[in-house]
C-alpha cells in the first residue's frame, strides 16, 4: 500500500517543478519586453516628448553652435536650444509672434534696433542676460538684480538708491557700449528678457511720478517738459495749474509729437511705446514679463535665467501690481472721446502685442 502514496508525492513534486519553471518562463518575457526593448512604449513616449518641446522651443531660441565658447549661454535652463517654459510664456512669445507677423500693424510693432533701443538694454556678461529697461513696470529692482550679479554690491540691500540709476557707478554696461559684432553675439546668444503692464495705467503712473510727485527732485519735468506741453496742446490758455493729466493725453495721442520728444530727449522713455523701447518684433526675447503677475514671473524669470540661485527678486509689497481699472477709468473720465482714441491708435501694438485688452470706456 506504500507504492500509490509514493507515486502521488512525485507527480505532486513534478507538478510543482512545471509550474515554477512556467512562471519563470512568463516573468522572463516581461522582463524582456518592459526593459530591453527598444521600441517599447517607455522608449517611444521620451521620444514624442522630445520631439514636442524641440518643435516648440526651437524657434525662438538662436542658433548657439557657431559662437565662441565665451558666448556659450549658462543659464540652468538652457538646453541646448532649448528654453523649457510653462505655458503662459510660450502662449505670450506665440503672440508677440503672431502680431508681429500682422502687416496691418507692422507700423505700431516694428522699430528699427537703433542706438536708442541699445541704450535701453543692460548686459550682465558673467551670467549671460540681456535686460531691456521698460519704465514704469518695477525697472528698478530689476536693475538691483543685475547690479548684483555684477558684482558691484554683494546683496541688494546694500545698494543705495541712488545709485540704482546712476550709470556711471552701478555697473551696468548698457549694449550700446560694445561693438557691433559684439552686440550681435550678445543678442544671439544671451537671456533676454523685459516687463511690461498695461499701457494706460503705465501712462498713468509716469505722469503721476514725474509731473506729480517726482520723487527724485528731476525738476526739468515740472520746469521745462511741462511748460512745452502746455504752450503747444492745452486748450484754456488762461488756466494756470501746472500739467494735467488732459494736456499728457493730448501731446501723447497727436500724430506730431515727435518735434517734442526731439526736444525732451530720453526723458520720454517713461512714456514713450514699448516697441520704441525694447524692439520686440526685431529682437527675439526669451521670456516677456507682465507687470499684473509679476510675483510668478519674477521667480520664473530668475529660474529660467539659471540665477535663482544667486538672487531673489525684493518683495512685492501687497497689491502694487494688481490692475486698478477704477483708477483708469478714473484718469479718462474727463478726456474726450477722441483724445482717447487718438492715444489709443497710437499705443495700439503695445496693446496686441501683449495682449491688453482695448479698454472699456473705448468702446462705450
Amino acid at each position: 500500500w506504500l507504492m500509490p502514496d509514493n507515486m502521488h508525492h512525485q507527480w505532486l513534486l513534478l507538478a510543482a517543478c512545471f509550474w515554477v519553471i512556467f512562471m519563470f518562463m512568463v516573468a522572463s518575457k516581461f522582463i524582456t519586453l518592459t526593459f530591453k526593448d527598444p521600441d517599447g512604449y517607455g522608449a517611444r513616449q521620451e521620444s514624442l516628448i522630445l520631439t514636442a518641446v524641440t518643435k516648440v522651443e526651437e524657434v525662438h531660441v538662436p542658433e548657439e553652435k557657431h559662437w565662441p565658447e565665451e558666448f556659450q549661454p549658462t543659464g540652468k535652463a538652457f538646453s541646448g536650444n532649448l528654453i523649457r517654459q510653462p505655458l503662459v510664456h510660450m502662449e505670450r512669445l506665440e503672440l508677440l509672434r503672431n502680431v508681429c507677423r500682422d502687416s496691418a500693424l507692422r507700423d505700431l510693432s516694428h522699430t528699427a534696433v537703433s542706438k536708442f533701443v541699445l541704450d535701453r538694454i543692460f548686459v550682465c556678461d558673467k551670467h549671460k542676460i540681456l535686460f531691456c529697461q521698460t519704465p514704469k513696470v518695477g525697472n528698478t529692482q530689476w536693475k538691483k538684480v543685475l547690479i548684483v550679479l555684477n558684482g558691484a554690491f554683494s546683496s541688494i540691500e546694500e545698494i543705495p538708491e541712488n545709485i540704482v540709476h546712476d550709470h556711471e557707478k552701478n555697473g551696468l554696461p548698457r549694449l550700446s557700449s560694445f561693438s557691433d559684432s559684439e552686440i550681435k553675439k550678445r543678442l544671439n546668444l544671451y537671456f533676454k528678457f523685459f516687463i511690461v503692464r498695461d499701457p494706460f495705467e503705465r501712462l498713468i503712473s509716469a505722469f503721476k511720478d514725474k509731473f506729480v510727485h517726482n520723487p527724485r527732485f528731476e525738476p526739468w519735468y515740472r520746469h521745462e517738459i511741462a511748460p512745452g506741453i502746455i504752450r503747444k496742446y492745452r486748450k484754456n490758455r488762461t488756466e494756470t495749474k501746472g500739467l494735467q493729466f488732459e494736456d499728457f493725453v493730448r501731446y501723447l495721442g497727436d500724430p506730431n509729437h515727435r518735434w517734442l520728444d526731439v526736444q525732451f530727449g530720453d526723458h520720454i522713455i517713461h512714456w514713450v511705446t514699448y516697441v520704441e523701447l525694447c524692439a520686440p518684433c526685431e529682437i527675439t526675447y526669451s521670456v516677456i514679463g507682465h507687470h499684473e503677475t509679476l510675483e510668478d514671473d519674477a521667480p520664473y524669470i530668475l529660474k529660467a535665467a539659471g540665477i535663482d540661485h544667486l538672487v531673489s527678486y525684493p518683495t512685492i509689497p501687497p497689491g502694487i501690481t494688481v490692475y486698478n481699472r477704477t483708477k483708469v477709468e478714473r484718469y479718462f473720465s474727463g478726456i474726450s472721446k477722441r483724445d482717447i482714441r487718438r492715444l489709443y491708435a497710437r499705443f495700439e501694438g503695445d496693446f496686441k502685442l501683449f495682449g491688453y485688452r482695448e479698454p472699456d470706456f473705448l468702446l462705450n
